[in-house]
């Protein structure tokens, strides 16, 4: 079973990245996988029958945020070809994020929303945090005579700060003599933001009180695709994505520095601002090779949205099948971001507030690589079988203003994870 995750998104670094991740996964890779289950029972009734998919992901930076996440997935495939699947996934989440603030070349004691923190010279500001999530999904696949396959399916996911409730819909059909495949599909999010503490007015002093409430987040998603088989032992694909989010935004437990220009020293600090709508856009291209008996995969993304930032990720796999039946897949990633438009390490405490400001460095110019592989194997007289995949990422970036000043940069994150799945057909 694949992780629940975007392969071209940088890697998660706090609490809210994951839960975006984890959804939009949902919407996109739980979605597509179905109608293919759904194809795949229509075309044979010996694959009628219940398949369970279970994965266990652990995931760490270092010095900074620690998961534990299992899932566990239970699919009944009918003999028309019509599935039902279910899922719940749990994450356990600890460890400190950054919250923004600039590191110093003195010791800095920071009053907050959450407390006060010391934190020692050039050493990168970060908050302290635990929280558990839960989540359940619900997806139908209906395929209509052979061409045509549709799948429907809702979510729900909690944690102490955040709810979130989806919906999603999905039809394929092939076309060309089953040689091409068109995917169109949408979802959509009806979300609530509840900060422990209280939501934060923007761009007001870091220590001021908060208004207690919940605030609205919609998400509207839609996909379109193509897959072509080209000849034998190749298949090409693309397909393009749109996602439109209004409501809040912004991150509350983020800050960013006030700076005094005379001797680049912080003078306090501000809650960030983000905007109340945001458009994002990615197109993905892909192909696959099948050789006699390994399988090459390739993929190349493009992303940009309307605050500014643009991606470029480049995937890599090759499957690789070994004489005992089992199977090795090395891997490579390699991710570059352009910064947000309103992207800053710092504000000067002499010039005018702007509207929007944000040093969260997720939206900052960041370069990333990831180098990792999975082993799938059967264990001999059990039946199912299982994987084991490692990876390890390494993430850096620099700021966009004094980029001669070691403050401003970016620090480098380095990231494992380990995900092991038992997948059984029955």
């Amino acid at each position: 079973m694949q992780l629940a995750r975007d392969p071209a998104d940088p890697p998660p670094a706090s609490r809210s990245t994951i839960r975006t991740t984890l959804r939009a996964a949902a919407c996109l890779l739980l979605a597509t996988a179905a109608p293919a289950r759904a194809r795949a029972a229509a075309d044979s009734t010996s694959t009628a029958g219940w398949q369970l998919d279970a994965t266990g992901l652990a995931y760490a930076e270092r010095q900074r945020t620690d998961v534990l996440e299992p899932i566990g997935r239970i699919t009944r495939i009918f003999q028309n070809g019509q599935t039902l699947s279910a899922q719940l996934a749990i994450d356990a989440m600890t460890g400190a994020s950054p919250t923004g603030a600039r590191p110093s070349s003195q010791t800095q004691t920071v009053t907050g929303a959450s407390g006060s923190s010391t934190h020692s010279v050039n050493e990168v500001p970060t908050h302290k945090f635990t929280d558990l999530r839960a989540a359940s999904e619900l997806d139908y696949g209906l395929p209509i005579g052979t061409l045509f396959s549709a799948t429907t399916g809702g979510r729900y996911s909690r944690e102490k700060d955040y709810q979130s409730v989806g919906v999603h819909e999905m039809v394929s059909l092939d076309v060309l003599h089953r040689l091409a495949t068109v995917t169109v599909g949408g979802g959509y999010d009806r979300d609530e933001v509840f900060p422990v503490g209280g939501t934060p007015r923007p761009l007001v002093d870091s220590g001021e009180p908060r208004a207690a409430g919940r605030d609205p987040k919609r998400v509207k998603s839609g996909l379109v695709g193509l897959s072509r088989v080209l000849t034998r032992r190749w298949l090409v694909g693309g397909n393009f994505t749109l996602t439109r989010e209004a409501g809040y935004l912004t991150e509350p437990y983020k800050v960013i520095s006030l700076i005094d220009p005379s001797d680049d020293a912080p003078t306090g600090q501000l809650t960030e601002a983000r905007p109340a709508s945001r458009e994002r856009r990615a197109a993905l291209a892909s192909a696959v090779y099948h050789q006699n008996a390994n399988v090459l995969y390739l993929e190349y993304r493009y992303y940009w949205d309307d605050w500014g930032l643009r991606s470029h990720t480049l995937d890599g796999r090759y499957l690789i099948q070994l004489p005992d039946g089992a199977q090795v897949t090395p891997h490579a990633r390699l991710y570059t971001q352009k910064a947000a438009d309103f992207y800053a390490p710092k504000l000067d405490v002499n010039a005018p507030t702007p509207e929007f400001a944000t040093a969260d460095y997720r939206l900052g110019p960041l370069d990333g690589i990831t180098l990792g592989a999975t082993y799938a194997f059967h264990v001999p007289g059990n039946p199912g079988e299982w994987s084991l995949r490692g990876e390890y990422i390494r993430q850096w970036g620099r700021g966009p203003h004094d980029p001669g000043s070691s403050l401003d940069t970016i620090p480098a994150v380095d990231i494992g994870s380990v995900v092991v799945g038992y997948s059984l057909h029955f």
